[in-house]
């Protein structure tokens, strides 16, 4: 019986994968041939997907982008041996893409049947937990505080930090929320971890709750990732049937509408509540007052699903990865105009050139980048000049920078860096709760102003009173929607004036 590993990531079904699988299936069929087709997630080389693997005595061996018409070629050139044709990539696990990174939180995903348990015991899984429950509570806390692990989210919060104000506050039920509410332009890890390991996600939950006291968790999704929404519901069955939830701590999925504001932790509590997602007003933080004026732990999908090889590695393990304050490893999406779109998992501390130009392979036009924008829809342009910076949160900050999430969108020269500020202004007018005037108000006046800029009405004066209103909206707004949205325009003013209409470069903001 041969195994041949067809990915079910949307990525993969997007160019086709499931038309591989049904043309594998009845190519054995009608060749008698023993074959066994296992569905997982993705191995994050998407330019390759749809990437089969082949089950060998050397390995899993590749072959990518494969499309349902190549599937008889394939099989006659000795696909099921693991043979070579013009589209094996060798053994994937050799890949320089995956050779090169250090795989914590995503080392089963593409590797698994994420629906399988025996599957994720096999690799590593439940480890974690068990380590927990052998050290109790309080230490599992301080393991976690130990790694230095920070919010994978975008705001770099320390997890372990945020879990003991959640363990010492006072009150009844409490709660663990999973914010799987992933918007930001470019990024796509954690629908990868739901699609291709979800019981990581589910043990980390699990670990969560037994170290804080939690007795319910809930996992609050988009509505525009059915195939992960689909996969979890059924890996949250299996892991009731096998002990890792149920009884003293149960977990459940929600689907948000697909408001950008709720990916903030307090309007994502709202929208729990069944109320419109609106942010609130801090203090209280949810550890002291979240979901239902409870004690509640809100953390990414990123975070959670890394906190079980945290524990069954060591505190120490996971800190000794990294650059300065930024520990452990990153999970970078790759995307935009770039040559190597995917996902790759390395130690903070690498540079955003080596990224883009190494790892990215440059622009898939050929032609030369101009800038990428790394953090989401709300994150800084950052021009060629600034590629030295080293991926971590202190360093991107010191330039005016955002890590987020974890994502990096490519531009080349063709890009309208005063289109992409008014962008950034328009989408904040959209997606306002409301809540606030200067993201509510000043979002659109910001839209007005950058159009007189680009027609050249007025233009020094126009770009001072753009300049006066970033800082409004960064200094004033509740939250990080209307806070954040001066990083795109302020960098796109300052490093690409010309765009603008402007001959001169802006200073730094202040």
């Amino acid at each position: 019986m041969t195994r041949v590993f067809v990915p079910s990531d949307s990525a993969a079904l997007a160019v086709g994968a499931e038309g591989v699988a049904r043309t594998l299936r009845a190519t054995a069929e009608t060749r008698k041939l023993a074959l066994e087709i296992v569905r997982t997630g993705s191995r994050g080389m998407h330019w390759l997907e749809p990437l089969i693997e082949v089950e060998t005595a050397q390995g899993r061996v590749g072959y990518g982008p494969v499309k349902a018409s190549d599937v008889p070629a394939l099989v006659d050139a000795g696909l099921f041996e693991g043979k070579a044709h013009a589209l094996c990539v060798g053994v994937v696990d050799r890949h320089p893409w995956l050779a090169r990174q250090t795989q914590l939180t995503f080392a089963r995903c593409g590797v698994v049947d994420p629906l399988s348990f025996a599957d994720y015991q096999r690799h590593g899984g439940m480890a974690g937990i068990a380590k927990a429950r052998a050290v109790g509570a309080v230490a599992t806390i301080g393991e976690v505080i130990a790694s230095g692990l920070r919010g994978r989210g975008g705001a770099g919060f320390p997890a372990g930090v945020k879990w003991k104000g959640a363990a010492d506050a006072k009150g009844q039920p409490k709660y663990i929320v999973c914010n799987a509410d992933e918007g930001d332009s470019g990024t796509f890890a954690d629908r990868m971890i739901m699609e291709g390991d979800p019981f990581a996600l589910i043990e980390g939950m699990a670990i969560a709750g037994f170290a804080v006291g939690a007795s319910k968790g809930f996992v609050y999704a988009r509505s525009e990732y059915p195939h992960a929404n689909a996969t979890f519901a059924k890996a949250l069955d299996v892991a009731r049937a096998n002990g890792l939830i149920g009884g003293a701590f149960d977990i459940e999925l929600r689907i948000g509408a697909g408001a950008y504001v709720c990916g903030e932790e307090t309007a994502l509590l709202e929208s729990l509540e069944g109320k419109r997602g609106q942010v609130r007003a801090k203090p209280p933080l949810p550890v002291h007052e979240g979901l239902f004026g409870k004690p509640t732990v809100v953390n990414n999908v990123l975070t959670l699903a890394t906190v079980p090889w945290i524990m069954e590695r060591g505190a120490s393990a996971y800190a000794a990865l990294g650059f300065g304050k930024s520990r452990g490893t990153m999970p970078v999406q790759l995307a935009g105009n770039v040559k190597h779109a995917g996902l790759f998992e390395m130690p903070f501390g690498m540079t955003l050139g080596e990224l883009v130009d190494d790892i990215g392979g440059g622009t898939a036009s050929g032609r030369p980048v101009r800038a990428v924008q790394c953090g989401g829809p709300l994150g800084a342009y950052f021009p060629r000049a600034l590629f030295d910076t080293p991926y971590d949160y202190e360093a991107f900050a010191a330039r005016d920078g955002l890590i987020g999430h974890g994502g990096i969108v490519v531009f080349d020269d063709t890009v309208d860096m005063a289109e992409q500020a008014r962008f950034a202004m328009e989408f904040c007018a959209i997606e306002s709760c409301g809540k606030c005037t200067p993201c509510r108000i000043g979002s659109t006046r910001g839209v007005e102003v950058i159009d007189r800029i680009v027609s050249g009405e007025g233009r020094e004066a126009n770009v001072a009173l753009l300049e006066d209103l970033c800082r409004t909206l960064k200094l004033g707004s509740l939250c990080a929607l209307g806070g954040f949205t001066p990083y795109p325009v302020l960098s796109a003013l300052r490093h690409f004036p010309e765009d603008f209409g402007l001959s001169v470069k802006r200073p730094a903001a202040e």
